[in-house]
């Protein structure tokens, strides 16, 4: 069997608050393009993005081995650069599980990749709303099949490669040039949809397999690299609101004891409560990018996804952290009016008893 296709390596770098689309695509004029904001397979034209990230065409990069790899890099509103490289490959299939491996364990290409990003930013520094030191980073790793020549020299298709194939294709998924076991075989194939028997993707945490028309795989690429976008954002939200979580117990614990200091928590959690609106707002904008309806093939695929590269997990962990910030939020409220209630109780204490000490002293 002979496999003709690519290797797609994905890198996402959380690099600021936000991007304006706009001015990036201002900035680089002729050079940025659009994704598409529709998809192609059967979908209704109401499944698209709200806001396509822009891309720009990068220069081939040359690695140390010689070979070269074409760049692309996409700009998020959400403050995520993405970095596609892509290597083609053609080559018997026995050989696809070690040349997987070989470009899955390629460091030489996250250092490119990183001053790519570093590089195109200069370009664009205008749109960059608060950009920041430390790059939050996550990857993909994606084998695209285009074709699969079985000895016959007939074009196998989807059905037929997972049907005989199977055990291989958990391997290109988990990065292994050993067999797998059985039950972690079947545990990988769990992760797979079909529109056509033609067509197949296979999702791992980390990889994916996406056998399918040049069209087709690139949607499909496209909703697995948005996945993975959402794990990004929402790792950057989770770590925001653990801090602040700290940061009110650090408050909290440094007026308990001293009820007159409580006069300025409505100032404290007053601050805290604008962080929290606007991670609440920021996350439902990550969440509605994509606008899906059940039962379409791609809003399967996203669900797909999201499950095994841990998005769900990591949106709950946000969505419990924002809810805590609000119960402490009313918390340092009530504390506030108990203080406020204790000072004005103890202030008409005192009224009333210089009004006695008056009284008596006129008598």
């Amino acid at each position: 069997m002979h496999a003709r296709g690519s290797f797609r390596i994905i890198f996402l770098y959380d690099v600021a608050e936000s991007i304006n689309l706009e001015d990036v695509r201002e900035l680089l004029g002729p050079r940025a393009e659009a994704v598409s904001p529709v998809f192609p397979r059967g979908t209704p034209q109401y499944m698209r993005f709200e806001r396509p990230p822009i891309v720009e065409r990068g220069d081939p990069i040359a690695l140390a081995s010689g070979e070269e790899v074409s760049s692309a890099i996409k700009y998020y509103g959400f403050a995520a650069v993405v970095v596609e490289l892509e290597a083609p490959f053609d080559c018997e299939w026995s050989a696809l599980p070690s040349e997987t491996l070989r470009w899955m364990d390629a460091a030489e290409l996250e250092s490119k990749a990183r001053e790519m990003v570093r590089r195109h930013l200069e370009r664009v520094a205008p749109a960059i709303v608060r950009p920041t030191a430390q790059w939050l980073k996550e990857d993909y790793f994606v084998v695209e099949l285009r074709e699969v020549e079985t000895a016959l020299g007939r074009h196998a298709t989807a059905a037929e490669l997972m049907a005989e194939h199977g055990a291989e294709i958990a391997q290109l998924v988990r990065g292994e040039t050993v067999p797998l076991s059985a039950r972690a075989s079947e545990e990988v194939l769990q992760g797979s949809l079909s529109y056509y028997p033609s067509d197949m993707v296979v999702v791992g945490s980390s990889g994916a397999v996406v056998f399918d028309r040049s069209e087709d795989a690139a949607a499909t690429i496209q909703v697995l690299e948005y996945a993975r976008m959402q794990l990004l954002e929402f790792r950057y939200y989770d770590a925001l609101m653990t801090q602040v979580l700290s940061d009110l117990y650090a408050a909290l614990e440094r007026k308990r004891n001293v009820l007159l200091s409580r006069w300025t928590l409505p100032r404290e959690a007053k601050r805290f409560n604008t962080i929290r609106l606007d991670v609440m707002e920021l996350t439902e904008r990550i969440d509605n990018a994509i606008k899906f309806v059940s039962d379409v093939y791609y809003a399967r695929v996203y669900e797909l996804a999201a499950r095994r590269m841990g998005v769900t997990e990591y949106r709950a962990m946000v969505d419990e952290k924002l809810r805590t910030a609000g119960e402490l939020y009313d918390f340092m409220m009530d504390q506030f009016t108990e203080a406020r209630s204790f000072v004005l109780e103890f202030a008409i204490v005192i009224l009333f008893v210089l009004d006695i000490v008056l009284l008596v002293s006129g008598t």
